[in-house]
């Protein structure tokens, strides 16, 4: 589990096909393998990997087909990728962004980037191949003001439709992660808010079996929320 807090910038490269180096500047190697151990879980741009070796400046880790199939890494280590490097959530550490599995639902793209007075505005949007899978793994958890994890960052959803939604992002979270390197039409992991969805699947399962009610005021007091 993660917080979409990014620690660092690393760097991505293929050592052969099911398997990854990311490399880690002298300052960044020291903070973020400093406790790391052989088997952790680690978000890639918000991919989870376990560590399968620790080199002197970085980390190696195995990809399974599926993963490289349905996120970035597989495009990306065809090439010397930046990507976003966060370390699992330790019990009794902060959460600071919000509850990350590192379980991409699908990638979309990057459409517009608007600098503002005190912030940037990104927009992204579904890619024509895969469309499918927005509509499916992403489109329902979209909501004005809700989480959403894109490269493993956490952000909060400013407006959406159901092919679209865009962001705004403060100067730290752009110059610290990714996002400030991204050129329109660059694909983005995505995660949708994880508790939105089990929120989605109880309200499904109770309607297939009718015994879902009209969420009211009553029906809150009722359930401890008065």
């Amino acid at each position: 589990m993660f917080t979409g807090i990014i620690q660092s910038l690393g760097y991505l490269s293929a050592q052969r096909a099911d398997r990854l180096e990311i490399s880690l500047s002298p300052t960044d190697a020291q903070r973020v393998l400093g406790d790391m151990a052989l088997g952790d879980s680690i978000a890639v741009d918000g991919v989870c990997l376990t560590v399968e070796a620790i080199a002197h400046q970085g980390f190696l880790a195995d990809v399974s087909p599926e993963t490289l199939q349905r996120t970035t890494l597989g495009r990306a280590k065809e090439r010397r990728t930046a990507v976003n490097i966060e370390t699992s959530l330790r019990v009794g550490g902060k959460v600071g962004g919000h509850f990350v599995s590192g379980h991409v639902d699908g990638v979309g793209q990057l459409l517009s980037n608007e600098q503002t007075d005190n912030a940037w505005l990104l927009s992204f949007g579904s890619v024509g191949s895969l469309e499918r899978q927005w509509q499916e793994y992403l489109a329902p958890y979209l909501v004005p003001k809700g989480s959403i994890a894109v490269n493993g960052i956490s952000l909060t959803v400013a407006d959406c439709g159901e092919d679209w939604f865009n962001v705004a992002v403060i100067p730290h979270t752009y110059s610290e992660t990714n996002l400030q390197l991204l050129q329109p039409g660059d694909w983005v992991n995505l995660e949708g808010d994880i508790l939105g969805k089990y929120a989605a699947r109880f309200l499904s399962r109770g309607r297939a079996m009718g015994q879902t009610k009209d969420i009211d005021l009553a029906f809150l007091a009722e359930h401890g929320y008065g």
